[in-house]
């Protein structure tokens, strides 16, 4: 029996490994995007895969690079919670709800009824977040 567990989390150890492989670079920009500072990024970055290792088990079907980048979003909008404001080069002018809908639906292309979902929010609400983001961009 404990050999069977053995092999089962070597064999989880190596799926994860791969997918971290494939997708890590693109979950780093993410939260490179979000945070503007690539030490900022890492952490963010590590918390997210570590919750998502932990469920990795029950992913069953669903999509591990999506399940990754809510945790990521999810640390993010935790974080800036607290923090208020994130600094950041390009985008830090940008509150971090606005930064969050901006880069998810601009640079991930996640259509608003999944961003609105994933925060909780009307997807009207999702529209103008971007809307206002874009505008201060382009104003500066």
């Amino acid at each position: 029996m404990r050999e069977r567990r053995a092999e089962h989390e070597r064999l989880r150890a190596r799926e994860f490994d791969s997918f971290v492989g494939g997708a890590g670079g693109r979950l780093l920009h993410v939260a490179l995007l979000l945070t503007g500072e690539p030490a900022t990024a890492e952490r963010l970055l590590t918390a997210a895969l570590a919750r998502t290792y932990a469920a990795w088990d029950r992913l069953r079907g669903e999509d591990p690079y999506e399940r990754a980048r809510t945790e990521l979003v999810e640390a993010f909008a935790r974080s800036a919670r607290r923090h208020g404001r994130v600094p950041g080069a390009l985008l830090g002018p940008l509150p971090p709800p606005q930064r969050l809908v901006l880069v998810l639906r601009l640079s991930e292309d996640v259509a608003e009824e999944q961003i609105a979902a994933v925060l909780g929010l009307p997807v009207e609400r999702v529209r103008t977040l971007c809307a206002r983001a874009v505008r201060t961009l382009v104003a500066r």
